[in-house]
């Protein structure tokens, strides 16, 4: 009659450990692709500008746009103020427009609010009546 293999002491609990083990790292790798899924792509943060409705004293019509606050996370180091790095600078119509800010011609960026930062203060001289 032919001997049986004895199941080694700890068997039964090593191959627990390593399928628990297998378990948590697929947990983990699932945990990372949610992560990486609810990054918000940068047409994602352009499509979630919000602009203000004009408003206007007796010589400049003025508007606000706030970008959210991810997107200022992920603007060029030089569009920030040297001395403030967590404020922005005024922006040229060329780099605000290349942020993904879209108006019609005639605003300039003219003021930031370093408290929040991701709102950007636009006028243009009022239209004559």
């Amino acid at each position: 009659m032919a001997a049986r293999a004895q199941p080694r002491a700890g068997g039964a609990a090593a191959g627990a450990a390593a399928g628990q083990q297998a378990a948590q790292a697929q947990a983990a790798q699932a945990q990372a692709r949610r992560e990486r899924a609810a990054e918000p792509t940068w047409e994602d943060y352009v499509n979630r500008i919000h602009y203000s409705d004009h408003y206007s004293d007796d010589e400049w019509q003025y508007r606000h746009v706030i970008i959210p606050k991810g997107m200022l996370k992920q603007l060029p180091k030089e569009y920030f103020d040297s001395e403030e790095p967590e404020v922005l600078r005024i922006l040229k119509e060329n780099e605000w427009r290349s942020i993904g800010i879209q108006q019609s011609m005639g605003w300039v960026h003219y003021e930031v609010h370093a408290p929040e930062p991701h709102i950007l203060l636009f006028r243009r001289p009022k239209p004559a009546a």
